[in-house]
């Protein structure tokens, strides 16, 4: 018997599965596929000479993650590269908005949209140096910050109180119109604000859009040499340098409670996990308390909350192996590691609009990463190993382009879906479909059956708009990895603070596991402590 046992590799259960071995307890943790790291795993399967992600690819939350710092992964071998630019923003006319590390690099070219707004993004960063510490520590620390909320209130005072709230509150288009006369900032904001399933009129995308801006301006969006499985590589070798125990093809179907409390685990197989200490789910929150945990443990009011849990949306995502880099209209664009591509913060609107209403969209936003030239070891000199992604809605309701697309997402939905990405890809760099050596399409269904997380290729383990943040993530009155089952602790990214590869809900759990295991204890002893002075006082 181990003292904890971690549902799921991914990022999240592995950095829980670590702060629990360096506090010395016993862990295993259980993996459905063949093979760890949930959404951060990469493969040769487009082209043997090509690595490619098969999900998520940069990591700007990982860089200023307190929690990834700490367990010092890189003395397990891990190395991070960057493309010589952040990101960029092509447009039809060759013009390209660009985020270099240099922030006066990104605000001269700024200054090509509009004279001035050079001086913006300048302003914009100037309140990230002030507040940006701050905020990390707010973000990664257990809900409610209390010690770092506090360091943050007295920053955001001090760089302008309710002005500064306000604008972070801002819907992302609202803040580019305020901020910036010309595209370029604009674009730059409203992709960021795009990464999560914030449309540009959303409450809040501003302040998103910003923190993956500076994100970007003044760390980067790194990579990790090799494959984003080299992310996966080093949680896995620290963990089992500690004793820890990760195994694989093993699918967690139940979560087994006893007298309220949290005693182990069943698998598929049949086989028991029994535990001394805690449960730990890397899992999202429905799949945990609709799957998992039978619904008689389980409050009805939680049960009925989570009917009403937010998915983000779904995604569509092609990887390619490319004959040669990609041949974009922007020269500009080639440098970058992400590029975003959308005609403009109308299009992005547009398009975030055909989502709503269950449209899939004719012009779909793409996000795409050129990892070689973020990594020179991912491909042959000369080539590049490519992908991007893109949402679909969840339930499509009619095909946006009159191409027949019905959410099916069978083989020949997938192919047309994968053309029309490869034609908005086509509109900024005329001649990339010739560059196509192969490709590999992962639709919703496809990437659900690589990891149970990605529900229909929701990334973000549920939305980030305000309503499902904070003290309503996962549901209303939560936003602490505790649930009511004593000793079974939320691990994934349906806890605060959410999505991305940062790890904070898998420490959230660990320390709260750790924090419960040592008040028992110490209760025990008070109680332990009390009947040996009884018992000595019975005897004089």
């Amino acid at each position: 018997m181990v003292d904890a046992v971690v549902i799921g590799s991914g990022p999240n259960g592995l950095v829980a599965a670590n702060v629990l071995a360096d506090s010395g307890w016993s862990v295993e943790v259980l993996e459905e596929q063949g093979e760890p790291g949930g959404a951060v795993r990469s493969d040769r399967g487009v082209d043997p000479a090509y690595v490619n992600d098969l999900f998520s690819s940069f990591y700007p939350l990982a860089a200023v993650s307190p929690v990834l710092a700490a367990l010092d992964l890189e003395r397990e071998g891990l190395r991070w590269s960057h493309a010589p630019r952040v990101l960029a923003h092509p447009l039809a006319d060759g013009r390209c908005a660009v985020l270099d590390r240099d922030r006066a690099v990104t605000a001269e070219g700024l200054d090509g949209f509009a004279p001035g707004d050079g001086r913006g993004w300048l302003e914009l960063c100037a309140v990230w140096e002030r507040l940006g510490d701050d905020l990390v520590k707010a973000l990664f620390s257990p809900f409610p910050p209390v010690l770092a909320g506090a360091g943050l209130l007295a920053r955001v005072r001090a760089a302008g109180g309710l002005r500064l709230a306000r604008s972070l509150l801002l819907p992302v288009r609202r803040l580019g119109e305020e901020e910036f006369r010309g595209e370029g900032g604009r674009l730059l904001l409203a992709g960021n604000a795009l990464h999560a399933d914030l449309a540009p009129e959303a409450a809040g995308s501003g302040g998103f859009g910003w923190l993956m801006s500076m994100l970007g301006q003044f760390h980067g969006f790194p990579v990790p040499v090799g494959g984003s499985g080299a992310l996966t590589e080093a949680l896995v070798r620290r963990l089992r340098a500690r004793g820890g125990t990760v195994r694989c093809g093993q699918r967690v179907t139940e979560v087994v409670v006893r007298r309220g409390r949290a005693v182990g685990v069943r698998t598929a197989s049949g086989d028991a996990f029994p535990v001394r200490r805690a449960v730990l789910a890397d899992v999202s929150a429905p799949a945990l308390y609709g799957e998992l945990v039978p619904a008689g443990h389980l409050p009805p009011r939680l049960l009925d909350d989570l009917r009403r849990f937010h998915w983000d949306f779904a995604t569509f995502k092609v990887d390619w192996a490319l004959d040669g880099p990609v041949p974009w209209n922007s020269p500009a664009a080639a440098t970058a590691g992400t590029v975003h591509l959308a005609e403009g913060v109308d299009e992005l609107s547009r398009w975030a609009s055909q989502l709503a209403r269950g449209l899939v969209p004719d012009r779909p936003f793409l996000l795409l990463g050129q990892m070689t030239t973020a990594d020179a070891t991912r491909s042959p000199h000369g080539t590049e190993s490519a992908w991007a992604y893109t949402h679909v809605p969840h339930r499509v309701k009619a095909d946006a382009d009159g191409g027949g697309l019905t959410g099916t997402w069978d083989a020949g939905e997938q192919e047309r879906m994968a053309d029309r990405v490869e034609e908005q890809v086509e509109r900024y760099a005329p001649g990339f479909r010739d560059r196509v050596r192969a490709r590999r399409i992962l639709a919703p269904p496809t990437l659900r059956e690589a990891d149970r997380n990605l529900h229909h290729g929701a990334i973000n383990g549920g939305t980030a708009s305000l309503h499902q943040q904070l003290v309503f993530r996962p549901v209303p009155g939560t936003g602490r990895p505790e649930t009511p089952v004593k000793g079974l602790y939320l691990a994934s990214a349906s806890a605060h603070p959410g999505g991305g590869v940062h790890g904070a809900p898998g420490a959230n759990a660990a320390r709260a596991a750790l924090r419960s295991t040592r008040a028992t204890a110490t209760v025990l002893s008070a109680a332990q402590r009390l009947t040996a002075r009884r018992g000595r006082g019975g005897e004089t």
